[in-house]
């Protein structure tokens, strides 16, 4: 317990300096901001503003990645209950009671408990990860190759049971990844692996060329198809604060909420999206009378918009303990990790504890400046939501080209982000979802190199990922979970969970 406050000390020194409270700020400014805009998600987000992080510091620049991740939370809620669009892939659920309770003149009280349960769920989930991270680092120091290699095949698995759509697809999607982050050159022989003799494909793909292309171009191409009017509600925002009733009935959706966001958060594959329908699903299963959900039952807010905070902030550790990204936004943290020499798992705590401490209390920081950002700049947000369609993405397009562009100064990663854009859009509208693809991209380096470890450290025997107990243990549930997921009853129910009337 003394380690722990200690510990907390240090983070707090740390996440108190001007520099990391302005680098906070600035990411729960940005993340709000594109929470808003419809169509530009944390992950498009983070993918572009990753050449940027070159001249930051370590520290700063993974705090503000993080205030842009968690923030986006925060914003998606505003312009769901406000406009109906969900700005944010998380906030699609908000949608569906959010805004019938703002047609009824009650958009405060929608947006205040959307605020008070994202702050609730966002403070218990950074308790979560500063209780968790040295336990979790103790357990990963026993793990050697066959451990990890195992333990990044459940990953990509839990992620194939939790995709949305066919299981199926989402393991042609993980091959997909794996096979693509096999492109350059061997990490053992250096010999070059289809590249095509193409001199600017010899160090293999880019991880932004594949993020970018995949989330940002395509996703922009997907709005580009809606032409929606946004009905933002003109009456005038009264009575910001829920009340007493209100509180009473959401207090029991935001625990269920957070503890439901908490579990999904930390499981590979998961993430704040299906935080937040399973949160709904379950909210309406539990209700005394369902039929209130999707006409403005003040809980149908409170618990998807807790769950997808509380997602998004346990989703940290086992990035930082065991080094593995549970979703496609942790993996980006991983490249970014990556760029600044860090490399993410059980060593970060002990050899950079700055680093991880900062972090976690910089969450908490961050989660009082995004109230106070949210609910007093409602007005300001609204506003932004003016801006037609027509002038924002050219604007957007033209950043992400320059992103892309300034890594490594090279056209041809321009290109082939634009082919990797129509490729996302191609998957998109065959009902693929993107999300395992990336995982096995970020993964492949890493199973490929403990393969090849375990392999040589048995003398070529595969049977030792059978014969070590934690890794046949991770086998087994990969198998166990792989084969349920296929069973026909569970795959009705599965694809129940992300339909909503």
């Amino acid at each position: 317990m003394t380690d722990l406050l200690a510990n907390l000390a240090l983070g707090f020194g740390v996440a108190f300096s001007p520099a990391n409270l302005g680098f906070c700020m600035l990411g729960t400014i940005v993340g709000t901001l594109i929470g808003v805009l419809p169509g530009v998600g944390p992950l498009a987000t983070i993918a572009m503003l990753l050449p940027i992080t070159f001249g930051l510091p370590p520290v700063g620049a993974l705090i503000m990645l993080a205030g842009i991740y968690y923030g986006s939370q925060y914003g998606g809620s505003t312009t769901s209950i406000l406009v109906n669009i969900p700005g944010e892939a998380a906030s699609v659920v908000t949608t569906l009671d959010g805004h019938q309770m703002a047609l009824q003149g009650r958009a405060g009280p929608a947006l205040a408990i959307a605020a008070i349960g994202s702050f609730f769920a966002g403070c218990v989930a950074t308790v979560l990860v500063a209780a968790l991270g040295a336990p979790l680092t103790s357990v990963a120091l026993l793990f050697g190759p066959a451990e990890y290699f195992s333990l990044m095949v459940l990953g990509l698995i839990f992620a194939v049971v939790l995709a949305k759509g066919s299981v199926i697809k989402a393991l042609c999607m993980i091959l997909l990844g794996l096979m693509l982050s096999m492109i350059g050159s061997d990490i053992e022989t250096g010999q070059s692996r289809m590249s095509f003799d193409i001199p600017e494909m010899a160090d293999g793909i880019g991880f932004v060329t594949v993020a970018m292309g995949v989330f940002g171009f395509a996703e922009i191409m997907r709005n580009l198809e809606h032409t929606s009017s946004r009905d933002v509600v003109k009456a005038k925002l009264t009575g910001l604060m829920p009340t007493w009733p209100d509180l009473k009935a959401c207090a029991p959706a935001i625990g269920r909420g957070t503890l439901l966001g908490s579990i999904l958060g930390i499981l590979p594959g998961g993430g704040a999206v299906i935080a937040a329908f399973a949160a709904y699903t379950f909210e309406k299963k539990v209700a005394k009378d369902p039929s209130r959900f999707g006409r403005g039952a003040i809980e149908g807010v409170a618990a998807p918009e807790s769950a997808n905070n509380a997602a998004s902030q346990t989703s940290f550790i086992p990035l930082l303990t065991l080094g593995i990204p549970p979703n496609a936004v942790m993996a980006l943290m991983v490249g970014a990790m990556t760029i600044h020499g860090i490399v993410p798992g059980p060593q970060v705590m002990t050899k950079q504890p700055e680093l991880f401490w900062g972090m976690i209390a910089s969450m908490w920081i961050g989660n009082a400046m995004l109230v106070v950002i949210n609910l007093p700049l409602v007005g300001v947000w609204v506003r932004l939501l003016r801006v037609p369609y027509r002038m924002l993405y050219p604007a957007i397009m033209i950043f992400c080209c320059i992103g892309v562009y300034s890594i490594n100064n090279s056209p041809f990663d321009v290109l082939m982000t634009a082919s990797f854009g129509l490729v996302g859009y191609w998957l998109a509208k065959h009902d693929f979802e993107p999300a395992p693809m990336l995982l096995g991209f970020v993964l492949g380096p890493l199973m490929e190199e403990n393969l090849r470890r375990a392999m040589l450290i048995a003398r070529g025997d595969p049977t030792t990922f059978l014969t070590r107990p934690i890794s046949a243990g991770l086998l087994a549930l990969a198998t166990l979970l792989l084969v349920i997921a296929l069973l026909p009853m569970i795959r009705a129910k599965r694809e129940q969970v992300f339909v909503e009337d």
